[in-house]
């Protein structure tokens, strides 16, 4: 998406939001590419939307709550934002005060990517919060880039499953195992 173009989306996303929810208070809209944020992956479009909020978290979620407090509006507003975005797939909102830390945010998915929703049992995936540096996020970026994977997530278990495929992690997995049983016997 062209700067240009995305600077007009912004404009649209500000007054639906004046139109619908006249109570909130905006500070900004972003339409944010893969290179403006380091949150936004390969491919993904993100649509943050800032909401200016007094000092202190409790204030800041209570702002946030506001945004979305007629549930009916909200997800007829996300729904409308997925339509008119294609290429989206977060919808993020998120406070602001005087260009401080995000405080409270809300990150919803706007509609599942390609190669998501694999098969898995309820609870047989467990969320991993992992701080990459730049080096790291380039190398799973690249991943997505070349179409290996469609996201960091499965970038990152791509990966994990290829380490469990050489040799020298099956001997590694035995001598850990011979590790653990040593420390049981003291």
């Amino acid at each position: 998406m062209e700067r240009e173009a995305a600077a007009q989306t912004e404009s649209k996303i500000t007054d639906e939001i004046a139109k619908r929810f006249p109570d909130v208070p905006l500070k900004r809209v972003a339409v944010l590419q893969y290179g403006d944020d380091p949150v936004v992956e390969p491919g993904e479009v993100v649509v943050r939307i800032v909401v200016d909020a007094p000092e202190g978290k409790e204030l800041r979620r209570q702002a946030i709550e506001a945004f979305h407090a007629d549930r009916e509006a909200f997800e007829k507003f996300r729904d409308d934002v997925a339509a008119s975005l294609p290429d989206a797939r977060v919808l993020e909102i998120l406070t602001e005060n005087e260009g401080r830390d995000r405080g409270p945010h809300m990150r919803l998915l706007l509609k599942a990517q390609k190669g998501e929703g694999r098969p898995f049992a309820p609870g047989e995936l467990t969320p991993v919060m992992a701080r990459l540096g730049p080096a790291d996020l380039e190398t799973l970026d690249t991943l997505i880039t070349a179409g290996i994977a469609p996201n960091r997530a499965e970038a990152v278990r791509w990966v994990l499953a290829r380490i469990r495929q050489r040799p020298a992690y099956g001997q590694l997995r035995e001598r850990a195992q011979a590790i653990e049983e040593l420390k049981a016997q003291f």
